[in-house]
């Protein structure tokens, strides 16, 4: 399932959104530090954006992360996601535009 969370503010979102990057250098969960690799997905032709993506979740092994960003909220992507992954795949925001707006995919399988 997609996992949205709803903030108050932009500082809010901010925070919120800070917090959950630092939460695997911080803590004892056991997940390494990684550096979350960043796909502009407006730099992909439009035919075939969607399927780069799902190629790029595909290679993620379980617990690795890549971040998408886009100039709109990516809400058909997320939808087909949670439909090809389900809770294989979660999705957080990072950064919620209104130019940029950030997506943290994370494999939890």
């Amino acid at each position: 399932m997609t996992d949205i969370e709803i903030n108050r503010s932009k500082q809010e979102a901010a925070e919120n959104s800070q917090a959950a990057l630092n939460h695997a250098a911080e803590c004892t969960c056991g997940e390494a530090n990684e550096d979350l690799p960043e796909m502009d997905v407006q730099q992909i032709p439009h035919a075939i954006r969607h399927a780069m993506i799902f190629g790029a979740v595909d290679a993620l092994k379980p617990g690795a992360g890549l971040i998408i960003s886009a100039g709109h909220a990516p809400m058909p992507l997320l939808a087909q996601l949670e439909l090809r992954y389900g809770e294989k795949v979660t999705a957080t925001f990072v950064e919620k535009g209104p130019q940029r707006w950030r997506v943290l995919l994370r494999n939890v399988a």
